[in-house]
């Protein structure tokens, strides 16, 4: 995906977010190695020195980067767990949107983080914290609904470990099809099967239909 050059209308050091999208769209497309500050100033058609206006190096920009990360996909995630459910199945589906909807959960990002702590220590501490978070939520959220200890553990670990395999794997799976599949995933996943009335709300807030 090209990087959208800014209006330069409002102004010319443009802002740390379009900084920010610029790099997550370099690292997304190429790697860390690829985020570099000359590349990301041709292609906004900015200046090298109205980056420093905003970052004091390409070590602060990264920086930034991996907090977005963190804050975008471990924090809705985190919350989705949280939002209120009056069920196990409806709890499961509320954190399922994050599988669908990529304003929650951005796939291709966490597999861009993940491939680059490959060779960064101090990032793949974050990562595993980052999975510990998530995995802390999915055990919290199915315990509340009557899960033990040992049967949320697993679960949880089941779930996490599934979605990260899709996106690693790079299935291509389309959202239709996704979505077909989710009410069997709740019932692998919590032992229950979903009412219809769940599964409808569940499609109806990605624009479908059961």
């Amino acid at each position: 995906m090209a990087i959208q050059k800014p209006d330069k209308s409002h102004g010319w050091r443009g802002s740390a977010d379009l900084w920010i999208d610029a790099g997550y769209q370099l690292l997304i497309d190429g790697g860390v190695e690829v985020v570099k500050v000359m590349p990301l100033a041709k292609a906004l058609g900015l200046s090298r020195t109205s980056f420093y206006w905003h970052f004091q190096d390409r070590d602060a920009l990264l920086e930034a980067i991996i907090d977005r990360w963190e804050a975008k996909n471990t924090g809705n995630l985190v919350a989705r767990c949280n939002a209120p459910a009056g069920s196990i199945c409806a709890a499961v589906f509320n954190l399922f949107d994050c599988w669908i909807d990529e304003d929650l959960f951005d796939s291709r990002f966490d597999l861009a983080i993940r491939n680059w702590a490959q060779n960064d220590e101090a990032l793949m501490a974050r990562v595993k914290a980052a999975d510990s978070a998530r995995l802390a939520a999915m055990r919290a959220m199915l315990e509340r609904h009557g899960q033990s200890p040992a049967m949320a553990a697993t679960r949880a670990n089941t779930m996490i470990f599934t979605q990260v395999g899709y996106y690693t794997m790079r299935l291509g799976e389309s959202v239709p099809d996704r979505l077909d599949r989710m009410p069997p995933y709740v019932e692998v996943f919590t032992g229950e099967a979903p009412s219809e009335a769940e599964i409808a709300e569940f499609f109806a807030r990605h624009g479908a239909k059961r």
